[in-house]
């Protein structure tokens, strides 16, 4: 299975780290929630049985309707909006270090998956996707006859 390469995120990332340490050095409160609005990428799971391709996303606080699921081409693609929402607009936040905003994440599928069966779930902030594969690719036990 391959994944996309994105050779901004890494950047992206040291560049929020720097922000991050300077801010702390400073006094100053981290509000990334607020100043941060790039994306952000969940961390997944993938692994591969008999049966398909399983992969698993953290969403922590998200639900079915804030993420969307597409395939196109052979590209699995996850993408979806985590949202800040305060109770109170007058509190002062010292430190958000959960991401908010927008993410997207894409993987190349292997010709062996059935894209007409996929399987997508939500479960305690987990995406849950199975991958069946196509009974062509499926391992075949061949029986030996004795003549």
């Amino acid at each position: 299975m391959l994944v996309r390469w994105n050779p901004l995120r890494d950047l992206e990332t040291l560049h929020g780290e720097i922000d991050r340490i300077f801010d702390e050095a400073v006094g100053r409160p981290v509000m990334r929630g607020e100043t941060r609005t790039a994306s952000w990428v969940p961390t997944v799971d993938i692994h591969e049985d008999q049966d398909g391709v399983n992969l698993s996303a953290d969403l922590p606080g998200m639900t079915q309707k804030d993420v969307k699921v597409n395939i196109d081409n052979g590209i699995l693609t996850l993408s979806g909006e985590r949202k800040l929402e305060r109770e109170n607009k007058k509190e002062s936040y010292h430190r958000l270090e959960r991401f908010y905003g927008s993410f997207s994440r894409s993987f190349s599928l292997p010709n062996t998956v059935n894209t007409e069966k996929v399987d997508a779930r939500m479960e305690h902030g987990v995406l849950k996707i199975h991958l069946p594969k196509r009974e062509e690719a499926k391992p075949k036990q061949i029986e030996i006859k004795v003549s």
